[in-house]
């Protein structure tokens, strides 16, 4: 609806002020019938000028019909029609517009009920087919794009719908587009907002997902203990063949036990033979002295954070 003319109810003020004065400058106060004649045909003068007066402004065209009957396409600016012969029932937006729709409650191909809403960026490029050739040209397209929707809905997979939007919405602009342009209309593009899908198929997929990655870190588990079991065969050829090498691990694990723990550790007699520790004596010896060593530092860490609170 086109907002009021606030310039030609000047122009309508102006013609009837124009004509007061003349009939006061000729009849002065004194009322006669020429007087009130000359001010009556003011009235009508400007009201018929003011009538005629129309300004569209630049994102408008005006459809101007002539007796029923197209006759021009006017604006944007100020021009002039004959009142009562020429009408204007339309004002023509030819900005982009966006309109917003929605499909609800409506099947995939593989039958799963989804809401989506959209948003379609459209323009007028015909004003006379958009207001000639139907009747609301805006409630028009915004049926056609929700038939689309339904449309393009029903023929693609719920998977495809949630990876690929913008296929979607290449398809539905090209099929709302093929609808409107016998009305003059152009369609810019379509995106495609959210996808909206039941509560209940939302957690199945959640799970499915939580149990896809749990299959995959037990892949990437199980690859870590075959790559870890082929490290420890090699080591073994390595020790079957070097007895020094041997040796030597056997002693540094059991140091690393005995620095960690400071317990008692349990091991074969053959195996203090081997590493030459000097039997009980020697393993007493050893565990002593690794306990005294970790008493040790453990009272340099008391000494050094007590230093740090102070």
């Amino acid at each position: 609806m086109k907002t009021q003319n606030y310039f030609a109810v000047v122009i309508f003020f102006v013609i009837l002020g124009v004509g007061i004065a003349l009939s006061y400058a000729r009849f002065g106060v004194q009322a006669n019938t020429e007087g009130i004649w000359i001010g009556v045909i003011s009235f009508f003068i400007a009201l018929i000028v003011s009538s005629s007066i129309k300004i569209a402004d630049q994102w408008e065209k005006a459809i101007v019909l002539r007796l029923g009957r197209f006759h021009s396409l006017r604006g944007p600016g100020l021009f002039f029609i004959i009142p009562i012969i020429d009408t204007i029932p339309y004002w023509i937006d030819i900005r982009v517009i966006a309109t917003s729709f929605t499909a609800e409650k409506t099947l995939t191909k593989d039958t799963v009920p989804v809401d989506v809403d959209a948003v379609l960026f459209w323009k007028v490029l015909d004003p006379k087919k958009a207001s000639l050739d139907v009747a609301d040209y805006r409630s028009a397209i915004s049926w056609a794009s929700q038939t689309a929707l339904r449309d393009v809905i029903g023929k693609t997979m719920l998977s495809d719908m949630l990876e690929g939007r913008d296929k979607i919405s290449a398809q539905l602009q090209k099929i709302i587009d093929e609808r409107t342009e016998p009305w003059g209309i152009n369609v810019i593009s379509v995106e495609v907002k959210d996808v909206l899908i039941p509560p209940a198929l939302e957690d199945a997929m959640s799970m499915q997902a939580q149990a896809e990655r749990e299959r995959q870190a037990r892949v990437i588990l199980g690859d870590s203990e075959r790559q870890v079991a082929e490290k420890f065969e090699e080591a073994a050829r390595t020790y079957s063949s070097n007895p020094t090498a041997l040796h030597l691990r056997a002693m540094n694990m059991l140091y690393e036990g005995l620095k960690s723990n400071s317990t008692i550790v349990i091991v074969p007699s053959t195996a203090l033979e081997s590493m030459q520790l000097g039997g009980l004596a020697g393993i007493t010896a050893l565990t002593m002295g690794l306990t005294q060593e970790s008493q040790k530092k453990e009272k340099e860490n008391k000494t050094d954070k007590l230093k740090k609170r102070q």
